[in-house]
């Protein structure tokens, strides 16, 4: 389920993570990495909301495609969900719900605003200065689009995620590509397909409603 969270990160088409050392500064951030960064993220705070549709692919230790998922992410202020594939993760930024479909089962958690995990909210602010040291890695062209990649590395070394690359609109300052590298050698692409900012989003889009999944399951956790 983090992973998704990962993934709509990626949906909002817009920031971060990896090994990240400054090239010829070791253990410090790049200066030019996070001015790329800031100007996403005061772009993103900007927007009264996002809608961005996205493709998840899975990659195993060689590289090949083990599965592929499209889904479509949610985000007003600090609230989201995201629907891939037969789930759905909400959060109002308050409680959390995570549904499974094949289960019909759904459970409950409460937001821990201290938490370092990522959330798609979480990527558009400036959390990369705290959790992450990260690098300018170059540019590249990509179906018209010259792409600025940013490699990033988190300072907390237990985690399962080593590396996650980054790659951004340089035109539009939004993320078009995110790439999670974990230890085990399995790699996770998130690919935006489509970015929508100011629709008309429900903030009843932000919480999950029993009354709609008929004899589904709940697992209170809070």
């Amino acid at each position: 389920m983090k992973r998704i969270l990962l993934l709509a990160i990626l949906a909002g088409g817009v920031v971060m993570n990896g090994m990240a050392q400054s090239k010829g500064s070791l253990g410090k951030n790049d200066p030019k990495a996070k001015v790329i960064l800031d100007g996403v993220s005061k772009k993103f705070s900007q927007l009264k909301s996002v809608v961005a549709n996205f493709v998840l692919k899975i990659e195993g230790a060689n590289n090949s495609v083990t599965d592929s998922k499209k889904g479509t992410v949610y985000m007003k202020g600090a609230k989201y969900k995201v629907n891939l594939d037969g789930q759905e993760i909400i959060s109002d930024n308050k409680t959390s719900w995570t549904y499974a479909k094949d289960a019909n089962e759904v459970t409950i958690n409460t937001v821990d605003p201290n938490s370092s995990s990522l959330s798609p909210a979480k990527l558009f602010t400036n959390f990369y200065d705290k959790d992450y040291l990260y690098r300018l890695d170059g540019e590249t062209t990509e179906k018209g689009k010259v792409l600025q990649n940013i490699e990033m590395t988190p300072t907390d070394k237990s985690k399962n995620v080593f590396k996650v690359i980054v790659s951004i609109d340089k035109k539009n300052q939004n993320i078009s590509k995110m790439k999670v590298f974990e230890k085990n050698g399995n790699h996770y692409t998130y690919e935006i397909t489509s970015f929508t900012p100011n629709t008309n989003v429900s903030d009843a889009t932000f919480s999950f409603d029993p009354k709609k999944y008929p004899g589904v399951e709940v697992v209170d956790l809070r």
